[in-house]
Formats: structure tokens, sequence, C-alpha cells
């Protein structure tokens, strides 16, 4: 603690609803229980590498725990060991950390709070690996960071989905429709195992249990023999064919993460509807699970990750990353979450409780 007088915050990744939940949490404590500085970084490691700084007050931070988004802005595209860069028509990759490392020291930063997910967290890690502190805290809506029963943000990306499910619901009982929803997750299905639970869904489709889509048909085809002429399916983006690979929309070369997952939902839809002859509709929701106001537990769980991370510096913890385990907020090393994503088990108990209530999984 002794050792401590500034540090720095960044919100790097995807966005997320809770992030100003979190800097809010993370700079008044700093500022008000400890009396350190706090300098926002802009744009996530991008700030970092362009030394886009600024001193945050309890103005900055004041009145910000509802509001989505994030005042210091993200980023997803940008890693420090592979920075592209244009020089006379060309492009290059360069590894910039060294400047990164210059404008920690030139700023006088003591630690940084990274907030952000598996990728964020490698890339703290290799900070961690030249000495810098670096103190975690897991942002997703997909809830896969490894070593956490749970992130902010998944909570109010259920909710949206969820409503999205209700929704739909009763347009395809109207229409005597198949609706298929497809939910974000990448290579996790913890939106959708929620979601598609939490809404009645009579398929759900996930990542971990590479589905037929014959016996996807079939179960459809079986409600309306019994006079449940619509369905609802709940699909990951990261759901596959049994045999089959993940539909991939585009590759972006130039982000460090370049796979972009999305139209599985449109071929289960075609699918469906040619195997049964019933009208089928699908509906990506995408980027609106990111967005809004984050709901109370998402809020509440920010708050306690952010201030549980400024009490770990001082107590004179390193390279921690803030977790939740059995209903308790804790921490880990840093790095055992980098590299890692946390996948649903297929033993979950939550599977087994929707297979109890009559969902089917494909499988």
């Amino acid at each position: 603690m002794e050792g401590i007088h500034r540090i720095g915050v960044m919100t790097a990744g995807g966005d997320c609803p809770g992030l100003n939940a979190v800097i809010r949490a993370v700079a008044k404590t700093a500022m008000g229980s400890y009396g350190w500085e706090v300098m926002g970084i802009e744009d996530g490691f991008l700030g970092l590498i362009q030394n886009r700084m600024r001193l945050l007050n309890n103005e900055a931070v004041s009145n910000i725990l509802t509001t989505g988004g994030t005042i210091l802005g993200t980023n997803n595209r940008v890693a420090p060991r592979n920075y592209t860069v244009k020089l006379d028509g060309r492009v290059e990759t360069r590894d910039v950390t060294d400047r990164c490392l210059e404008h920690i020291a030139h700023n006088h930063l003591d630690a940084i709070v990274v907030i952000g997910g598996d990728g964020s967290m490698s890339i703290a890690s290799d900070f961690v690996r030249l000495g810098i502190n670096c103190i975690g805290v897991p942002k997703t809506i997909d809830n896969d960071l490894y070593g956490t029963d749970v992130t902010f943000g998944f909570a109010t990306a259920v909710s949206i989905a969820t409503d999205a499910l209700d929704r739909v619901h009763t347009t395809a009982a109207s229409h005597h429709r198949v609706m298929v929803v497809e939910v974000m997750g990448r290579n996790a299905g913890w939106i959708a195992l929620h979601a598609g639970t939490a809404s009645g869904s009579d398929v759900i489709l996930i990542p971990e249990i590479p589905f037929d889509i014959r016996i996807v048909s079939d179960f459809v085809m079986g409600r309306a023999r019994h006079g449940k002429r619509f369905s609802i399916v709940c699909v990951s983006e990261g759901a596959r064919y049994k045999g089959g690979k993940q539909v991939i929309s585009r590759i972006d070369p130039s982000s460090p993460d370049p796979v972009r997952l999305g139209g599985i939902g449109e071929a289960v839809a075609a699918d469906i509807e040619d195997a049964t002859g019933i009208e089928t509709r699908t509906i990506k929701l995408g980027h609106v699970q990111r967005g809004g106001s984050p709901v109370p537990a998402d809020r509440v769980l920010a708050t306690e990750f952010g201030s549980k991370a400024i009490d770990l510096l001082a107590e004179g913890e390193r390279s921690r990353l803030v977790v939740v385990r059995a209903g308790v907020v804790t921490h880990i090393p840093l790095q055992d979450a980098e590299g890692k994503q946390r996948l649903v088990p297929i033993d979950h108990p939550l599977i087994r409780a929707a297979r109890n209530v009559g969902t089917c999984f494909g499988d």
C-alpha cells in the first residue's frame, strides 16, 4: 500500500453492461479509501499504446452506475505484441510493448486495473511477466472467463435475450411458426442455456452439445402432432451440427480474435422448414445483448469487483484476478485464466433441469 500513489484503470475487449459501475467502484474506492490518484486509460490497450490517459475525479465517475457502455471507451482489435501500423502504404505488425511500458512509467502508474475478458487477461499477463502489477476484473456477457462462477454483464445479456424470446413466443403462437433466435456466447452456451430455460424455449442448442437436426425437426413435428403448432428454438452462435463445424460469418485478420461467429440460426431455420414444412423464421439478437443499462445484479457484482480490486492492491497483492466462487468474491492468480475458457459442463444441473421439463438439446 505504501508504494502505491497512482493507478490506471482500463476497459478492454468488447463492451458490456456494468463497465461504468466497475470504473466507478475502482475510482471511488481508490480515491476515497486510500487517497490514490486514478488515471483512466482510454480505449483499452490502444490508450496504453498511444499514451491517451486522463486523471479521473469524483465528478467524472459520479452518476455513471446505471449507464451502459464505458466512459473510457474500449477496443477489441488491438494487442501490443501484434500492433498493426501503416507505413508508406504498407501494413506492418509490430511489438509495441516497450512503448506501453514507457507510457506506464511516464504517467507514474504503480498498478493497472484491467477490466476485460479472456483475451484482455492474456494481454495483461504479458505485462505481469514484465513486472507490471495488473489486477484483473472479469468482464464478458458470455460468462466464459475461467476461474469465476459468473462475470458481470452476463445477467443483463440473459435478461435481454429472455425478453426477446418471450416476445417472439406470442408471435410464433399466433402464426403457428417456428421461431429460431440466435444469441451470443462464442464457444460457450451459457446465455442460450439460461435465456432458453428462463423463457421456456422448446429447443436449446449450445456449442458444448453438437446437435442432430433430424432430432430437432422430429421434436418440432412431435409438438405439432400434439397440438403445439409452434416452437421456440434458442441457439447459441457457437452451436454446431453433429460432425460439423461452427458457422463463421467472417474472418477479421486485423483482430487478435479474428473469427466472427454467426449464421447458425439461419441454417437451423432453413433445415427445420425443409424437414417439417412448418414456416420458420430466424432472429439474430447480436449486439443488442451488450447494450443498455445493467440489471441490478450486474450493478451489484460490478461494484463488488471494483472495490475488491482496489482492496487487493492495498493489501499488497500482485497480479490477481477478482472472481466469484460459491457466492464469495475472492481472487486467483491472473495468469490462471490466460488462454482458457469456461464452458458449460454437459452434466450441468441446469441442463438436467431443462431436460426434465421437456427441453430438446438436439442430441
